[in-house]
């Protein structure tokens, strides 16, 4: 038996999942034992200022130092904390993530958008076949894009737009036309038809609301009918009627709008969403480097 915990420190959010994998009859077996996702939008601040406030300095080393306790009650067998956009631009990320490890003896490593995206792809492997995927994972600091075919990745970008970013600062035009240049340029170049296959905490939630299973199609139409479902609502209400977290209730239109063109772009007529994310991608990671222990 293994006990494995992966932290993902998002610009919008933070989570830790804690997973027992255990190896019975030859099958291996993924159990969740713990989720904990807090709304610590650090891109808020970094975005705007460049850095990451006092205020929200102690709330991080607060959920640091309980995700620590957490990994200790847990007797956890390994771990891995990786932060992404937000700790990685902020002037002062990389000494908040020193300060963690001098106070509370917790590794976090600061990756860039190719490192998140290949643990990320790691996770949606079994949504793929030999067909043409473009896959968008739109994050709060950044959308990373991946193109694959016959399971094999070809193409790979990272841009400055990202949900709590375009929230912020109202993404530069330049950078849209940079995205979809790229998109129109090469990838379009390289398949006839293209699938799109979307990661992310907001296509996720679209997911839930429309009722539909991970890895089932979601038409571009319905994506597009939802987000002006959701635009017809007022905060107060997406949080109540449409149960979306205070963090969530802001942010889902400006993600919508990136998958949205993405998918124009490439002229895909739906997005397969498998419900997993960076944190999913930590677990294979550590699962692999863990996985002589089970035999």
């Amino acid at each position: 038996m293994l006990k494995l915990a992966a932290i993902d420190i998002g610009s919008n959010a933070i989570r830790i999942q804690l997973t027992r994998v255990t190896l019975y009859e030859g099958k291996i077996t993924f159990k969740r034992l713990e989720y904990v996702r807090f709304p610590l939008r650090l891109g808020q601040d970094v975005f705007t200022t460049g850095r990451i406030s006092e205020q929200s300095k102690v709330k991080f080393l607060k959920l640091m130092h309980a995700f620590k306790i957490l990994i200790d009650l847990y007797e956890v067998d390994d771990y891995m904390g990786c932060a992404t956009s937000a700790i990685r631009e902020a002037e002062n990320g990389r000494y908040l993530i020193e300060q963690v490890k001098a106070e509370l003896d917790l590794e976090i490593e600061i990756i860039d958008g190719d490192r998140e995206a290949d643990m990320i792809n790691k996770a949606i492997f079994p949504y793929m076949d030999d067909k043409s995927y473009l896959h968008i994972d739109v994050g709060g600091g950044s959308t990373e894009f991946n193109f694959y075919r016959n399971n094999i990745k070809l193409l790979s970008k990272s841009f400055k737009i990202g949900s709590v970013r375009h929230l912020e600062t109202n993404s530069s035009h330049h950078l849209w036309y940079e995205m979809q240049n790229w998109i129109e340029q090469k990838v379009i170049q390289k398949s006839v038809k293209i699938h799109a296959i979307g990661t992310g905490g907001n296509i996720n939630k679209v997911q839930d609301l429309v009722n539909k299973k991970a890895g089932k199609p979601i038409s571009m139409k319905k994506v597009v009918e939802m987000q002006n479902y959701i635009k017809g609502f007022s905060m107060e209400e997406r949080i109540n009627k449409l149960q979306l977290n205070p963090d969530r209730a802001d942010v889902i239109i400006p993600a919508l709008d990136i998958y949205i063109n993405a998918m124009k772009w490439s002229k895909s007529p739906s997005i397969i969403v498998p419900d997993s994310g960076l944190k999913d991608g930590i677990m294979q990671v550590l699962y692999e480097r863990n996985k002589e222990i089970l035999k």
